[in-house]
């Protein structure tokens, strides 16, 4: 052997590494909710930013009924505690759309209460039977207002007659097909308000068929001009 041992080159392999095992595991059902949640719920806040940037409301312009938080809750503790414990007792379901409204039945006494000459009280209109809460336009209706004559009764055949004086009353005889239709528009009027709301119904002495049957005025007055049901529409008050 040679004295000059060679010596053997040191190994340059290197260990390749071991590949990764990739998680075969769906992901978790709690990321996918949050992911969900965070698309609606930025959804909802685009939808609202949008629509106040663009039309000044937080509705998109639409100023009806189901923005009127009084259409869900129609006889809030703060109309119950005016009304006071002999009037509560006419509380009654009434079948409506929605089952769990409560709303109120009065009498035709207990209805003219609410005309808009006590401050302390609501003030209600109706029509055909239907009562209507009209107290945030209150400067049409209490008195010097212009439809105060409206309050606290049920005065139907004025609104589709237009006399103002002789025909502030409930009995519909000897009316046209066209006229009752413009009862049924006021009805939808007050009934799809942004600030008015059904609160229920009046119930009605029975009409003597006997009796005569109104008769018709000298002048009778326009029905709302235009210009005031456009700002009473929109919340104006006088």
């Amino acid at each position: 052997m040679s004295a000059i041992q060679r010596k053997r080159p040191a190994s340059t392999s290197k260990r390749e590494p071991e590949p990764r095992s990739v998680s075969s595991e769906p992901p978790k059902s709690g990321g996918l909710f949050m992911l969900a949640f965070n698309i609606v719920t930025w959804g909802i806040v685009l939808f609202f930013v949008s629509s106040f940037l663009i039309t000044d409301s937080w509705t998109w312009g639409y100023r009806g009924k189901w923005v009127n938080v009084n259409t869900w809750i129609p006889v809030s503790t703060d109309t119950l505690k005016k009304m006071g414990r002999k009037n509560r007792a006419v509380l009654k379901p009434i079948p409506s759309a929605f089952p769990q409204k409560k709303q109120i039945e009065l009498t035709e006494q207990e209805l003219a209460k609410y005309d808009g000459t006590n401050p302390s009280l609501p003030v209600y209109i109706a029509i055909d039977g239907e009562v209507f809460d009209v107290t945030k336009g209150k400067g049409w209706y209490t008195p010097g207002g212009s439809y105060h004559f409206f309050a606290g009764r049920d005065a139907a055949r004025a609104y589709a007659t237009g006399c103002f004086k002789e025909h502030l009353t409930h009995d519909l005889r000897g009316l046209g097909e066209h006229q009752l239709k413009s009862i049924e528009h006021w009805k939808k009027f007050y009934d799809n308000h942004h600030n008015y709301f059904k609160i229920g119904t009046v119930k009605h002495v029975p009409i003597d068929p006997k009796s005569p049957i109104p008769a018709s005025c000298d002048k009778a007055m326009p029905q709302k001009p235009k210009r005031q049901q456009d700002d009473e529409s929109k919340g104006n008050q006088k």
